[in-house]
């Protein structure tokens, strides 16, 4: 038998909105004026992409370490037409990861990498 409570609850639901989907038509409300409130991190991935799959769960750990600090928006690159976020950002491969802070792109990288390198990223590009 699962027991919630009312913060169990509300804990879940703010940690889920840490972390969404967006597609093209939302991502410049929910990312690039979002993001100057809470810095967000973009994850430009597919479905078929291996290292994509990877990185995926690094990023969720990311997130949960920076509480409420930093927002994580999931681009499925195949999904609509959200590969033109590809090309306005020119993407050359996935998963590629774009940090959006007040507005603008502040720094990149592609590929999978380990949790260790995400955190030095944050930490360089945010302060």
């Amino acid at each position: 038998m699962c027991v919630l409570n009312k913060w169990m609850v509300i804990t879940v639901q703010k940690k889920e909105a840490l972390i969404f989907d967006v597609d093209l038509e939302q991502f410049d409300e929910m990312v690039v004026a979002a993001s100057n409130n809470t810095p967000v991190l973009v994850d430009l991935w597919a479905e078929w992409c291996s290292p994509c799959l990877v990185i995926s769960p690094i990023l969720k750990r990311l997130i949960d370490e920076y509480d409420a600090e930093l927002k994580l928006a999931k681009v499925e690159v195949d999904e609509g037409e959200n590969m033109k976020l590809a090309g306005r950002y020119k993407v050359r491969g996935f998963p590629t990861i774009i940090l959006i802070n007040k507005g603008e792109e502040v720094a990149r990288f592609s590929g999978a990498k380990p949790l260790s390198f995400l955190r030095n990223f944050i930490e360089e590009n945010l302060n």
